[in-house]
C-alpha cells in the first residue's frame, strides 16, 4: 500500500535509534514507500473542525540520524495514519490532543485510538479485568491507604498518571515513612493514588508483553537492578529474554478482545509474578528488544494489522 503517514511525537533528535520503538515503525514504513511526516503534539491546531499541524517530511535510516524537511501546514485529513506516539505523561496536554484528533477520524486511523487512550489510563485500565491483576486500591484517602496497609503490609505506592517508574515507592512493613508519603503524594495533587501489595516477584523481573491488535506478539523480562524495586529500563533495569507462559496467555486472552475492539493496535502490558499489573496503550515501548531476543520484526506486523484495518475501511 502507498501510504500517506504523520508521526505525532517528541522531537525526533533526542530518541535512540537502537532502543526507540517510534523509530523502527518509522523505518519499517519507510521500507514499505509510505510518505512520512513529523510534528510535535504542540503543532497540533483545531479550527472549526479543521485539524492541521505544522509537520516536517521525515526520512529514516538504519545507520543515519533522522532527516526532516522544511515546516509546512499539514491538514491531517488528508493522511491516510496519523501515529500517536508522543511519551506521556498523561496530563491535560495530552487529553486535548486526543479530542483534537478525534476530528480526523474515520477518514483517518489514528493510532491509538484517540478516544480509547483517552479512556484506558495505564494504571486504571488494569482494573477492569477482575481478577488478573494484584490487590489493589486507587484514592484519595488517608484512612482507605491506612487499612489497605495494615491488611497486606508490604505495599506499593505509585502516582496515577507518572510513567517509566516515576514516582514509585516500596513501602516494607517495617517502613516508618508510609504516612509521611501519603502526605506528600496527597499534597502535591488532587489526583487520586495508587497502593497495591508488593510483588516479591519482581525482583526476578517485570514481563513486558507487546500485543498486536490484542494478540500476543513478543516479550522481554525486565529485571530491577540490586537495591531498586523499579525494573524500567530507563532506571536502570536490564533486558533479558523471555517466554510466555500459560498464565500471560490467559492474561492476553482475557483483554486482547477489548484492545481488538477499542482500536487499540500496539499495546504493552506488564506481568509480575502472575498479575497484570498496567496495560501500557499510550506509547508503548520495547520493540527493538524483543525483535534483538526473538530474531523477529514486531513493527512489520504492527503496520500488517494497520494496513489490514485500512483494508476492512475500504471494503464497507
Amino acid at each position: 500500500m502507498s501510504l500517506r503517514v504523520a508521526i505525532q511525537m517528541d522531537p525526533v533528535e533526542a530518541i535512540d535509534p537502537d532502543r526507540d520503538s517510534t523509530f523502527v515503525l518509522a523505518l519499517e514504513a519507510a521500507k514499505r514507500g509510505y510518505a512520512l511526516f513529523h510534528y510535535l503534539p504542540s503543532n497540533l491546531t483545531l479550527e472549526g473542525s479543521r485539524v492541521t499541524a505544522r509537520a516536517r517530511s521525515l526520512s529514516v535510516e538504519r545507520a543515519l540520524p533522522p532527516g526532516l524537511g522544511p515546516a509546512e501546514v499539514l491538514d491531517l485529513s488528508s493522511m491516510d495514519v496519523v501515529l500517536m506516539r508522543q511519551d506521556p505523561p498523561f496530563d491535560m496536554g495530552y487529553i486535548s490532543a486526543t479530542h483534537v484528533l478525534e476530528h480526523i477520524q474515520p477518514g483517518t486511523l489514528v493510532v491509538n485510538d484517540p478516544a480509547s487512550v483517552r479512556d484506558a489510563p495505564e494504571k486504571l485500565f488494569a482494573a477492569q479485568f477482575d481478577g488478573l491483576i494484584p490487590p489493589t486500591i486507587v484514592t484519595s484517602d488517608r484512612e482507605a491507604m491506612l487499612a489497605f496497609r495494615a491488611e497486606y503490609h508490604d505495599v506499593v505506592v505509585k502516582p496515577l498518571y507518572r510513567n517509566g517508574g516515576s514516582g514509585v515507592f516500596h513501602i516494607g512493613p517495617d517502613d516508618e515513612n508510609f504516612n509521611a508519603l501519603i502526605e506528600l503524594l496527597t499534597g502535591q495533587t488532587r489526583e487520586p493514588i495508587i497502593v497495591q501489595r508488593y510483588l516479591p516477584r519482581v525482583r526476578h523481573g517485570d514481563k513486558r508483553i507487546i500485543l498486536v491488535d490484542g494478540e500476543p506478539a513478543g516479550a522481554i523480562l525486565r529485571i530491577p537492578p540490586k537495591g531498586e524495586a523499579r525494573s524500567n529500563l530507563h532506571v536502570g533495569g536490564t533486558a533479558a529474554k523471555a517466554e510466555l507462559d500459560h498464565r500471560d496467555h490467559d492474561i492476553c486472552a482475557a483483554i486482547g478482545p477489548t484492545l481488538r475492539e477499542q482500536g487499540l493496535v500496539f499495546a504493552g502490558i506488564d506481568v509480575i509474578g502472575g498479575f497484570l499489573t498496567e496495560v501500557n496503550v499510550t506509547s508503548p515501548t520495547g520493540l527493538q528488544e524483543v525483535n534483538g531476543f526473538d530474531s523477529v520484526c514486531l513493527e512489520a506486523r504492527i503496520w500488517d494489522a494497520i494496513e489490514a484495518k485500512l483494508l476492512t475501511r475500504e471494503a464497507v
